[in-house]
C-alpha cells in the first residue's frame, strides 16, 4: 500500500534539496559578472565570460576530449562489470568473495597510490605503442575504466541480486545454452542496472581529476584539468560560466535518463 507524503514531509524535502543545491545556484550569478575576477554582479550583467569560452578553442577541445574519454571508459567499465558479475552470479565459484575483494580494491585504495601505479603502467606502454600510452586520450580512458569499474560492478551486482534465480534455472532446464540464458533471460531483467552502471561510470569519468593529473601532460587536457589549470594560474570567471553550462548538461542528462527509465519500466 502506497503512502501519500504529508505537506510537512514535502516541505522538509524541498528545504533539504534547496540547502544542498545552494552552492550550485550561487555559481549562476557569478558567471554573469562583467568583472575580470570572480564576483557577484551589481548593476550590470554580462555574457563576456560565456563569449570567452566560445572564443577560446581550448575549452571546446577539452569538452570534446572529456566526452570521448567518458564514453569509452564507461563502455569498457560496464562491459567488464557485466562479464564479471554475470560469471559470479551464474557459476558461483567458492572463491567469489575473494574475487569481489580484488575487484573493489580501487575503491578503497588511496587515489595517489592508484595514480602512481597507472602512471608507471602507461609510461611503460608508451615505449611500445603510441595509442594506449601516457598523455593520450585512449590511455586516459583505460585508466578511468580501471578506477570506475568497481562502481559499475556494484551497480550490476545489485541488479542481479534482484533477479529470481528460478527463471534462469527454468531456462537451463529447457535446454537453453549459456548465451541464450544470458541474452534472452538475464540481460533483459537487469537492463535498468546496466544503464545505471553506464550512467554512473560516465559521471565519475567526466569529473575525475586526481588520476588525470598524473597521467596527462600537454596533449590530453580534459575539462576538469583545464578548470584546475585556470584556478591554479588565475581565478578566471570563465570557470563559473563553464560550471553553469555543465550544471545544465547534467540536469538535461538526468531528465533524459529519468524519461528513458520510465519508458523502459512501462514496457516491461
Amino acid at each position: 500500500m502506497s503512502m501519500k507524503p504529508t505537506p510537512i514531509a514535502v516541505f522538509l524535502a524541498f528545504a533539504v534539496a534547496l540547502f544542498l543545491l545552494l552552492p550550485l545556484i550561487a555559481v549562476v550569478p557569478v558567471s554573469f559578472t562583467p568583472a575580470r575576477f570572480l564576483s557577484m554582479p551589481t548593476d550590470v550583467w554580462s555574457l563576456r565570460h560565456y563569449q570567452a569560452l566560445l572564443d577560446n578553442p581550448a575549452w571546446l577541445q577539452s569538452i570534446w576530449l572529456s566526452l570521448r574519454i567518458g564514453i569509452l571508459s564507461s563502455v569498457i567499465a560496464t562491459l567488464l562489470a557485466l562479464m564479471f558479475s554475470l560469471g559470479i552470479w551464474m557459476f558461483r565459484p567458492w572463491f567469489g568473495s575473494l574475487l569481489f575483494g580484488f575487484v573493489l580494491l580501487p575503491m578503497v585504495a588511496p587515489p595517489v597510490v592508484s595514480a602512481i601505479t597507472l602512471y608507471f603502467f602507461l609510461t611503460t606502454l608508451s615505449k611500445v605503442n603510441d595509442v594506449v600510452a601516457y598523455d593520450t586520450w585512449v590511455g586516459v580512458a583505460i585508466a578511468h575504466a580501471v578506477m570506475i569499474a568497481p562502481f559499475a560492478v556494484v551497480m550490476v551486482t545489485v541488479a542481479l541480486a534482484q533477479v529470481d534465480r528460478r527463471i534462469d534455472l527454468a531456462a537451463r532446464g529447457f535446454g537453453a545454452s549459456v548465451s541464450q540464458r544470458v541474452f534472452k533471460v538475464i540481460l533483459p531483467n537487469i537492463k535498468f542496472g546496466i544503464f545505471t552502471a553506464f550512467f554512473l561510470s560516465f559521471v565519475l569519468s567526466w569529473e575525475e581529476i586526481g588520476v588525470t593529473l598524473f597521467i596527462t601532460s600537454v596533449d590530453a587536457v580534459t575539462l576538469p584539468r583545464m578548470m584546475w589549470m585556470g584556478l591554479r594560474d588565475n581565478i578566471d570567471p570563465a570557470i563559473a560560466a563553464i560550471s553553469v553550462i555543465l550544471i545544465g548538461i547534467v540536469i538535461t542528462v538526468i531528465l533524459v535518463k529519468t524519461a528513458f527509465t520510465l519508458k523502459l519500466s512501462r514496457k516491461s
